[in-house]
C-alpha cells in the first residue's frame, strides 16, 4: 500500500491550492469577503488570486478561513491536517515542526487553527427515542507527586487544581465534550438539556448532580462505582470511560501539559476524531477532508491564541 503522504498535494503548493479550491468551491467560487458566488475574475499573473466583481476586493481560497493571512505553504497545511487527523492520540507541535520543517511557534499555531476547524459551528442534539446517551466527567491535570515542589497543593487534594471535562457519548454514535468550571447540577443541567434529546435514556454514575437532571429524560440509569458496580443490564458508562481512556492517553502521552485557556480546543480535537472514526466508516483521508471543510467562516489570530501556555 502506497504512503498517502506521497500524494502531490502534500509536496506541491500549487497542487495543494487547486485541491483546496475544488474542495471548498465545489458549488462555485465564493468571495471570502462578501460571500458572492461565481462573480469573480482571475487576476492575470497572480495564480490563485481573484477579484470579486461585487465588492471589488481581491481574494484567494484562504480568505475567510482559518488559513487566512498565513504565509505557510498550503501543501504543509494539508499535510498537518492529515497528520493530526490520522494520529489517534494527537500529535505534538514539536513533532509537527520536525516533520513539516517549520518553526515550533508556527507548528503550535497551525495545530490550534486546525483544532478550531474541527470544532462544529452548530450541532444537533445527541440521542433520541430508543437511544442511549452516557454522561461522565474526568479531570485534567498532573499528579501532585510529579509537580515541582513549589506548585504542589499537598496531600489529599483530590481534583483540586485540575480542570473538569464533561463528556456526553451516544452509544454507537457521537461524542460531545465541554470544559466546565465545576461539576454540579447547576453547571451540567444546561449542557445536558441543550445537547441531549429528552427522549433519550441517560446513563451515568452515582453522582448526585445527575439525580434531578435524569428525571427530565425518558429514563435514567446509574451505576454505583464506589460500591464496585460497573454494569447492570443496560446501565453503565463504559462507552464514555473508553472515550476518556483515549483522551487521557493523548493528554498525558502526547501533549503532556495543556493550559486551561486551550483545553476547549483539545477536547474539540478528540471529539472530532471520535465522531469521524473508522468504526463509523471514516478513513484517515476522509477525516482530514472533513476537517478541512471546517476551516471556512472561522478566524483565529496568533495573539488571541497565545494567551495560554504553548503546548
Amino acid at each position: 500500500m502506497s504512503n498517502p503522504l506521497n500524494n502531490k498535494i502534500f509536496q506541491d503548493a500549487t497542487k495543494a491550492r487547486a485541491w483546496l479550491e475544488s474542495l471548498l468551491w465545489a458549488d462555485g467560487r465564493v468571495c471570502g469577503y462578501c460571500g458572492t458566488v461565481d462573480e469573480s475574475t482571475p487576476l492575470t499573473g497572480r495564480d490563485g488570486y481573484f477579484q470579486c466583481n461585487s465588492c471589488r476586493k481581491q481574494f484567494t481560497v484562504q480568505v475567510g478561513t482559518v488559513f487566512e493571512r498565513s504565509h505557510i505553504p498550503l501543501n504543509k497545511w494539508l499535510m498537518a491536517a492529515f497528520l493530526l487527523c490520522a494520529s489517534k492520540k494527537g500529535m505534538s507541535a514539536h513533532q509537527m515542526h520536525r516533520m513539516l520543517g517549520v518553526t515550533y511557534k508556527s507548528a503550535w499555531f497551525m495545530c490550534h487553527r486546525l483544532r478550531e476547524a474541527m470544532a462544529p459551528l452548530t450541532a444537533s442534539p445527541l440521542g433520541g427515542e430508543g437511544k442511549i446517551v452516557e454522561a461522565d466527567t474526568t479531570f485534567v491535570g498532573g499528579k501532585e507527586k510529579n509537580k515541582h515542589a513549589n506548585k504542589r497543593l499537598g496531600r489529599k487534594q483530590g481534583n483540586k487544581g485540575k480542570e473538569a471535562v464533561h463528556t456526553l457519548v451516544e452509544r454507537g454514535g457521537r461524542a460531545r465534550s465541554h470544559h466546565v468550571a465545576n461539576v454540579s447540577g447547576k453547571t451540567l443541567r444546561p449542557i445536558l438539556f441543550t445537547q441531549v434529546d429528552r427522549k433519550s435514556s441517560l446513563m451515568t454514575d452515582e453522582g448526585g448532580e445527575y439525580s434531578r437532571i435524569g428525571k427530565a429524560f425518558a429514563s435514567h440509569g446509574a451505576v454505583n462505582h464506589s460500591a464496585g458496580e460497573y454494569v447492570r443490564g443496560d446501565a453503565h458508562s463504559n462507552t464514555v470511560e473508553s472515550y476518556f481512556a483515549t483522551f487521557k492517553r493523548g493528554i498525558i502521552g502526547t501533549y503532556h501539559s495543556v493550559s486551561e485557556a486551550h483545553l476547549k480546543r483539545y477536547v474539540a480535537e478528540f471529539d472530532f476524531r471520535y465522531n469521524e472514526r473508522s468504526a463509523l466508516g471514516v478513513g484517515d483521508g476522509e477525516r482530514a477532508t472533513k476537517a478541512l471543510k471546517g476551516i471556512v467562516g472561522k478566524r483565529l489570530t496568533y495573539w488571541a491564541t497565545n494567551e495560554g501556555a504553548n503546548t
